[in-house]
């Protein structure tokens, strides 16, 4: 009997001292995406609605607000970004935002280890201050969600949404800059691949076509006799964006044929659809 008390009570003491893991409200959330050859981190946490009146209640109308639940939200960019007319440099900065009914400021600031808001408010920490325009909704948003939008290879749109509002603001990423110092360093001594890359920017951008189709021929020619046929299809392609359709099925057909030899059927599907295409021109 005394052996079971003493085991009893080892038990208790082993339940009393345990940590229970638990959900929170607010649950963390981190979103990692690549805008052009930029990346971008975001790391907040997400509160939800749960009927409550959110906007002029759980986040008062005209004051900072940490945007976000916990600690503060940040961002963190590899690169110098641009939003509007001003450029805020690679690093990791916390997201505040002041909201409004008809618009709101949204600000990074390069302190980062606030609990919510600052005891002081510095201006000199504020590394970006813009204004954007609310948006209503027709549906609500539970749970509070920063997203990033709209993506393309210079820029995107950094989105902050809850309730029934949704407010965005545009930005700008140093693509280009990167991708023309690339080239022009890779150039000097540039391999198969280099040549591939480099055309297949300029064709994306839809710039400097001639530039494009240079690439890409010396690309085929040092690739000997074996062309892979995704090059071949690239060159049909740049063929087809200057005008030169004739020249474009003659490439598009020995892409199809390379890529039959390699068993890829979309490749072939593509090609025949492009012929039939460019056969109209």
């Amino acid at each position: 009997m005394k052996n079971l008390v003493v085991v009893m009570a080892c038990a208790f003491a082993s339940v009393s001292f345990s940590q229970i893991a638990s959900p929170r409200l607010s649950p963390e959330a981190k979103i990692s995406q690549q805008v052009g050859l930029t990346d971008i981190t975001i790391e907040y946490s997400r509160p939800s609605k749960r009927d409550r009146v959110v906007f002029g209640d759980v986040v008062p109308m005209n004051e900072v607000w940490r945007t976000g639940a916990n600690k503060n939200s940040t961002i963190e960019f590899s690169d110098a970004v641009v939003f509007g007319k001003d450029t805020v440099k690679a690093g990791k900065y916390a997201i505040f935002v002041k909201p409004g009914e008809a618009e709101w400021n949204i600000y990074l600031y390069s302190e980062t280890e606030n609990w919510g808001t600052p005891e002081e408010w510095k201006a000199e920490n504020v590394v970006l201050d813009v204004k954007a325009k609310t948006q209503k909704l027709n549906d609500v948003v539970e749970t509070f969600t920063i997203s990033i939008e709209s993506i393309s290879l210079n820029d995107a749109v950094l989105s902050f949404a809850w309730d029934k509002t949704k407010v965005a603001t545009k930005f700008m990423v140093p693509t280009r800059a990167k991708m023309d110092e690339n080239i022009t360093k890779v150039m000097a001594g540039p391999s198969v691949a280099d040549y591939y890359r480099a055309a297949d920017y300029k064709y994306a951008e839809k710039t400097d076509l001639k530039d494009a189709l240079a690439w890409i021929n010396k690309s085929i020619e040092m690739s000997g006799e074996s062309v892979p046929f995704y090059v071949l299809r690239k060159k049909a392609l740049i063929q087809a964006e200057m005008g030169d359709f004739k020249g474009a099925i003659e490439t598009a057909k020995a892409s199809m044929e390379a890529a039959k030899k390699a068993g890829n059927d979309n490749y072939v599907k593509m090609n025949e659809a492009s012929i039939k295409e460019w056969s109209k021109k």
